[in-house]
């Protein structure tokens, strides 16, 4: 992504000296996640890994977010955060009225199930299982899913639905994930390194597939990526470096994933 705000559409909220940025804001909307000094420590003592370092966030239904930052700079401890696979070491995050710093496992078990939609960079499909059956899998779960059909239609997959994983292309199968991730209709979707492992055509595809499902389920999408162009589709920029949100980019408008090229 250009450095030059009127040449990529967007404009840079300044970077504070301390390295934090004060959250963003919706005017007359609630956050649905928030998280306050949120930090994350692995170990004790002078050999202690701060993999957050106290993050402020506020996070809004519908909004496409892409975290960017280099290996190590906290991604993709926020995102297990967000999706409660994580506890922090300090700090608050809720998501609504939902404690998630102190909830019982039980309680973020059931969020994570009926709220939160995962997708990776590997695609963790059931190679035994043809493409309507893996995403089945967690309709049969989840207490108000869509029919896989339906899943596999929203990301283009309809003529692909009885073909196993062997017999779909890289980008095929992620598509694949990520309908089985928005199967249970979930408020959240939670995307790690989506298209780390496909090439360009085939990444845009995906990113296409998850602007579509952003677009018509209005589940608050939040993407994990090295690539910077991405995050002109997105509405807000969220740049970390050592466990700290650095630098907020919000894009006025937000480009097509038909638009990108890297």
């Amino acid at each position: 992504m250009s450095g030059n705000a009127s040449d990529s559409g967007v404009h840079s909220l300044a970077k504070c000296a301390s390295k934090t940025v004060t959250p963003f804001t919706a005017p007359h909307r609630r956050a649905i996640f928030s998280a306050r000094g949120l930090t994350k420590s692995y170990g004790t003592g002078e050999t202690a890994v701060h993999a957050l370092a106290g993050v402020d966030l506020d996070l809004y239904a519908g909004e496409l977010i892409v975290l960017l930052g280099p290996s190590g700079s906290g991604k993709s401890t926020l995102l297990n955060h967000l999706g409660a696979l994580d506890l922090p070491t300090s700090g608050s995050l809720h998501y609504g009225d939902m404690d998630l710093a102190h909830a019982r496992e039980s309680d973020l078990t059931q969020f994570r199930r009926r709220n939160v939609g995962f997708v990776f960079q590997l695609y963790n499909l059931i190679p035994s299982l043809t493409a309507r059956e893996n995403v089945t899998l967690i309709t049969e779960i989840a207490s108000r899913p869509m029919k896989a059909e339906a899943a596999l239609k929203l990301v283009g997959l309809e003529d692909r639905m009885d073909h196993f994983p062997s017999q779909l292309s890289g980008g095929q199968q992620q598509r694949v994930a990520i309908a089985r991730a928005i199967a249970k209709k979930p408020d959240v979707l939670l995307c790690d390194e989506p298209t780390g492992a496909l090439d360009i055509r085939t990444g845009i595809t995906v990113l296409e597939a998850i602007a579509r499902v952003n677009r018509e389920m209005g589940a608050l999408t939040v993407i994990i990526t090295h690539n910077a162009t991405i995050g002109q589709m997105a509405d807000r920029v969220l740049h970390l470096s050592d466990g700290r949100i650095v630098r907020e980019i919000i894009n006025e408008t937000r480009l097509p994933a038909s638009a990108l090229a890297w």
